[in-house]
């Protein structure tokens, strides 16, 4: 018998949410950004039908109906990233295989969106500024100019790895912060804080909102002018 897609049934979840056109809906779900909120139109994707296909050379559409094919719908999240990683030629702990085989287990109902393998919370905010990579790196592992954007929170560095990535402890150390940093240009680039360990989702989707307020008034600092939430 032949699968049908998942990414197809992605869309008609949500055409049936929205009343969204099959077009529109898919649309949509491709143009996703990073984490998308996972309150509107379940289940999200990991990140968008552009950057997954810039980072592993597929879109969303032909990465589900592989992983339908390979029956990926009858395995484990460490069988679906160890095949996916073969694939690519990499780590199954490096992002893209997770990113690939998390969206799958979240499209599938596989797996709670926000939920890590054995248990606790992640969530990602992210934020596009118009700065250097080097300059936004400094701005979030600096201490001192961390506070002006970031007030309330304690980070303690555990890794760093100018400008490329950074790992924290977040307050008392229950929870943990990585931070990523991709140039987009000589004068733009993307920062994403990835916060896990997170009790439970009510938790997740405070410190997700919480995140994107942070980011945003990073942004507006950092580029000098005011930007909406």
């Amino acid at each position: 018998m032949t699968r049908q897609s998942s990414f197809k049934r992605l869309v008609r979840a949500r055409m049936t949410k929205t009343g969204e056109s099959y077009t529109t809906a898919r649309s949509m779900l491709l143009a996703a950004e990073e984490q998308p909120d996972t309150t509107t139109t379940p289940p999200p994707l990991a990140t968008s039908d552009e950057r997954i296909r810039e980072r592993t050379g597929l879109g969303w559409e032909e990465w589900f109906d592989k992983l339908d094919a390979h029956g990926a719908d009858e395995l484990s999240h460490r069988e679906i990233a160890r095949w996916v990683a073969e694939q690519l030629g990499i780590q199954p702990l490096v992002w893209e295989a997770q990113a690939v085989t998390t969206s799958y287990e979240w499209s599938r109902g596989m797996r709670e969106v926000g939920a890590r393998v054995g248990g606790g919370f992640t969530i990602t905010a992210s934020k596009t500024i118009a700065v250097s990579r080097e300059e936004l790196y400094d701005a979030v592992d600096d201490e001192a100019r961390r506070r002006a954007w970031l007030p309330d929170g304690q980070l303690r560095e555990r890794t760093a790895t100018r400008p490329k990535s950074a790992r924290y402890d977040w307050d008392d150390g229950a929870t943990r912060i990585h931070v990523t940093f991709d140039a987009k240009g000589a004068a733009k680039a993307t920062v994403v804080v990835e916060h896990s360990r997170l009790d439970d989702k009510a938790h997740a989707d405070k410190m997700k909102q919480y995140w994107r307020e942070r980011l945003t008034v990073l942004k507006s600092q950092l580029e000098g002018v005011d930007h909406d939430a």
